[in-house]
């Protein structure tokens, strides 16, 4: 499957479809295309399939475009500023990416929820104890908040991470919860009460501009009114 990734901060991703090549999207996930495309809307999973998808952040219903034509191409933007993430994933190969990140894939592409084991990763680990897997064979494509910053960590090898600004990783990682060590760091670090440490193996994908840090430096600029 061809594609491109134009923009910086709001970027949009234009896919190639050839004649019988699919997409899957959620719904209203789709932003314009040129050519002949079929539109099918449905419930994969049925009731259950469509709850579980709820409860990532996504659309209950998926949206199927496929190309009718010798070619299309169709094109997906994220939802807020941020970078596109495009992966071609094996068979089998699976990434667990916080809630809202899917925005489009092909049919053979499975999206399912990953639990969260760890309790304190679940209460603070920034997105709650339910995140997206997402398992291959196929291409997929991720939206992140603000830039990208990827990081490969070796075996054994960890980092410590603010933990929304991760963003996804491999099924490799190992992710847990710590609290910031040392009053005066907790009372005026700033940085808040915990911080995530993951775990080589694997890669790991950063975002700069997490959407709940954005959206509270707007409402602390917004005028206070009464």
């Amino acid at each position: 499957m061809k594609y491109r990734i134009t923009g910086t901060t709001m970027q949009a991703v234009d896919i190639l479809l050839m004649q019988g090549e699919a997409i899957v999207t959620e719904v209203g996930g789709m932003s314009w295309y040129r050519g002949a495309i079929d539109m099918k809307t449905n419930m994969p999973g049925g009731l259950l399939g469509g709850l579980a998808r709820g409860l990532m952040g996504e659309s209950i219903f998926l949206t199927t475009y496929t190309c009718v034509g010798d070619q299309a191409e169709i094109t997906f933007t994220p939802d807020a500023p941020g970078s596109i993430v495009a992966l071609e994933m094996a068979e089998g190969e699976s990434i667990i990416a916080q809630r809202d990140a899917f925005m489009c894939a092909q049919q053979s592409i499975t999206l399912a929820i990953h639990i969260r084991q760890r309790l304190g990763m679940g209460l603070f680990g920034g997105e709650g104890f339910i995140m997206q897997r997402i398992t291959g064979p196929g291409m997929a494509f991720f939206e992140i908040d603000g830039e990208l910053v990827q990081v490969e960590l070796a075996a054994g090898e960890t980092m410590r991470v603010n933990p929304g600004h991760i963003a996804m990783h491999d099924m490799t990682v190992n992710s847990s919860i710590e609290m910031v060590k040392g009053a005066a760091n907790i009372i005026f670090g700033g940085e808040g009460l915990f911080l995530a440490t993951l775990t080589g193996p694997g890669r790991v994908w950063l975002q700069t501009m997490p959407l709940n840090n954005l959206i509270s430096q707007i409402i602390a600029r917004m005028p206070k009114t009464g």
